[in-house]
């Protein structure tokens, strides 16, 4: 799975994600922003589609380690190629467990992913900060998470602290936070987000100058 437009990067360079959250809700009532998340590179934008790995209470016996691993999942999950795409790794209620950390997420950038999103936490932050692609998660790890939960299942549907995310759904973060853009409407809410930060930009412009015909408590975020 790729990123299928060079355009939707540059749409996206020029939004954030409270843009992409406001755009988000002219069409839908769901919650789709993620919030409190970190990143050894905040100042990195990652976006790009969804492809998902989700994790499950360890057991030996249930779950064998020579099926059930990072590696095999990371391969199911861009068999596709993977190259653009964000690598999503649900918790499934272990926000504290480490999900991955430097060497096992070295495969994202040999395949060129545009990084990793998760809803809990990643370890070896220098070590990410070195590799070219994004990561953001609840925080950093010090604690190997294999004893906690096991890598379960590749390209499902997933949900990250609460918001639904489908395999090539479109995962938008920054510094600010992240929000997940169902795929067939991508294209539409990234010029939403575009519409929003104009608007923005012109009610600031009328408030600065004074201007009293300006609504402010409808315009303002």
């Amino acid at each position: 799975m790729t990123t299928e437009d060079p355009e939707l990067r540059v749409l996206a360079q020029q939004v954030g994600t409270a843009d992409i959250v406001d755009a988000m809700g002219r069409l839908h009532r769901h919650r789709c922003d993620l919030l409190d998340l970190v990143s050894p590179t905040p100042d990195r934008l990652l976006f790009g589609p969804a492809v998902t790995i989700s994790y499950f209470p360890s057991c030996e016996v249930a779950l064998p380690p020579d099926r059930y691993n990072f590696g095999k999942l990371f391969d199911e999950a861009v068999s596709d190629g993977g190259m653009g795409s964000v690598l999503v790794l649900a918790s499934n209620g272990h926000p504290d467990a480490s999900m991955a950390g430097g060497t096992k997420l070295s495969r994202l950038a040999r395949h060129n992913l545009a990084g990793v999103l998760t809803d809990a936490r990643l370890r070896d932050f220098a070590e990410l900060s070195t590799y070219g692609f994004a990561a953001y998660c609840r925080g950093e790890a010090v604690h190997w998470g294999g004893d906690v939960v096991t890598p379960f299942e590749a390209n499902r549907p997933v949900v990250v602290n609460g918001v639904a995310v489908r395999p090539g759904d479109y995962v938008f973060a920054d510094a600010s936070g992240a929000a997940v853009i169902p795929h067939l409407q991508v294209r539409t809410v990234l010029h939403g987000a575009l519409s929003v930060v104009s608007d923005d930009a012109a009610t600031v412009k009328a408030l600065l100058d004074g201007d009293q015909g300006t609504d402010a408590s409808a315009s303002e975020r």
